[in-house]
């Protein structure tokens, strides 16, 4: 941990009880997150990848409280001491909101349909009693434009508006309260791909603004790519790489990651590219295999990636590059190649 660093997660596990009959007794877990570790530096931005069901949006609904966890810590920096978010007491937790905020998946499920834009911007403000009626009403005039809409746009409802502009209403509510730290759970997703890059730039400029640090979730190595300083790609609950972006596109050291970068579409056919398919589906999170979660899907894996689980290691500490990978050593792996 160092002076710059704003967010600490360590051993992060959050297990969801499966329950069966009349009494609801329970007959085991399943394991969404499964021990995770990384740390965040004030201003980055980082990136966390993977397929749907691996534990992303998970791991930003823990990190903010919409969860509780089971076992780990999560600590962030609160007016410059570093705490537990979730040892937090009640009134400490108003100031952690104001802090850290989150951006949905969904921007129209997101909205309350019967609140006008202004309204929904002013109750984050209302909430925390910042400022009077009349502040209230410049700060939110001011959010609007700071996103690249119109002051019209606040007297309209969300289904008035089209996708992009109901995610930067999202993206101004999570602004409100001037927040160091934004989870960005799928920002891009459903919007269509033309409007993509417009919210992406919008983002980017906003963190140079206003100096924010971002969480960024996504299924997308190309958004990740573009935004992110360091990657980190979790696979059934577990981080199995960590590395900065132009290392992780270049030089892949996990067989997944590799196989995530060969589906990023190219701008041209390139026969040098090698196709790589992953047979199969992830493990049941209710039920893990005994060693490397990947093991079954993997076309390099060896006895030992089924007998011993493999450990998130340091492999290059100049370049900060972390693996899971019994094999990493052994592996000459293809990056991206457009």
């Amino acid at each position: 941990m160092t002076e710059k660093t704003i967010l600490q997660v360590t051993n992060l596990k959050k297990y969801f009880p499966v329950q069966q009959g009349v009494f609801k007794k329970i007959v085991g877990y399943i394991k969404a997150i499964d021990g995770i570790d990384f740390t965040m530096e004030e201003g980055e931005t980082v990136g966390l990848v993977g397929e749907s069901g691996c534990g992303k949006t998970t791991t930003g609904r823990s990190i903010i409280r919409l969860h509780p966890v089971t076992d780990g810590q999560i600590i962030f920096r609160i007016d410059g001491q570093m705490r537990n978010v979730h040892q937090l007491f009640k009134p400490e937790v108003k100031k952690f909101r104001q802090e850290m905020q989150m951006i949905f998946q969904n921007p129209f499920s997101s909205l309350d349909p019967r609140m006008s834009i202004r309204n929904i911007l002013l109750e984050p403000l209302i909430t925390h009693k910042i400022g009077n009626r009349q502040e209230q009403l410049a700060a939110v005039e001011e959010l609007i434009v700071k996103v690249r809409l119109r002051t019209s746009h606040l007297d309209r409802y969300p289904h008035e508006l089209s996708g992009g502009q109901r995610q930067r209403v999202g993206i101004a509510r999570s602004l409100a309260l001037k927040p160091k730290f934004i989870i960005c759970d799928e920002p891009v997703s459903a919007l269509d791909v033309s409007v993509q890059a417009q919210v992406l730039n919008l983002l980017s400029s906003l963190q140079q603004e206003l100096k924010l640090t971002y969480l960024l979730i996504t299924h997308d190595l190309s958004v990740v790519e573009y935004m992110s300083d360091r990657i980190m790609v979790m696979y059934s609950g577990k981080i199995v790489e960590v590395a900065k972006s132009d290392a992780l596109y270049q030089q892949p050291k996990h067989p997944y990651t590799e196989a995530l970068l060969a589906a990023v579409p190219r701008h041209k056919y390139n026969p040098s590219v090698k196709r790589v398919v992953l047979e199969g589906n992830m493990p049941d999170a209710f039920n893990l295999p005994r060693g490397c979660n990947f093991y079954s899907r993997c076309r390099y894996a060896q006895d030992i990636c089924q007998q011993t689980e493999p450990v998130l290691t340091t492999i290059s500490d100049k370049r900060n590059h972390s693996v899971a990978c019994h094999l990493a050593d052994e592996l000459n792996l293809q990056g991206y190649v457009d």
